[in-house]
């Protein structure tokens, strides 16, 4: 998967906007504020940061050891990084990029997620 594609998908979702805020280098994208996803823009291949559920996040570890990672310069038990070499199907990354998503946006306050489903 290319960072349009990954890019693409990641702004179709409600309430995402996009930015650089921690340089030129990675590029992040939030839901009503949050992080949710992050792109190495400097990496090849590129390599992308995702929230997930701890339970499953191991479990992905163990099942795409060389694809999918612990989650660089994050928690580590809430993210993981995810190598888009092409070797994970693209279906799998669309899934754990709906993941991230829905775990943020379930972290938002009552205020917020009316605001989101107002959009």
């Amino acid at each position: 998967m290319n960072i349009d594609t990954f890019r693409d998908y990641c702004l179709s979702k409600k309430g995402v906007t996009e930015g650089l805020p921690f340089g030129p280098d990675t590029l992040v994208f939030k839901v009503m504020g949050k992080i949710f996803a992050l792109a190495s823009l400097d990496e090849v291949p590129l390599r992308a940061n995702l929230k997930c559920d701890p339970g499953r996040a191991v479990e992905l570890r163990e099942e795409h050891e060389d694809s999918i990672l612990p989650g660089y310069h994050m928690n580590k038990k809430h993210w993981n990084t995810v190598v888009l070499d092409g070797r994970l199907d693209p279906k799998l990354v669309f899934e754990l990029i709906d993941h991230s998503y829905d775990l943020v946006v379930e972290s938002l306050t009552q205020k917020l997620q009316k605001e989101l489903n107002d959009l």
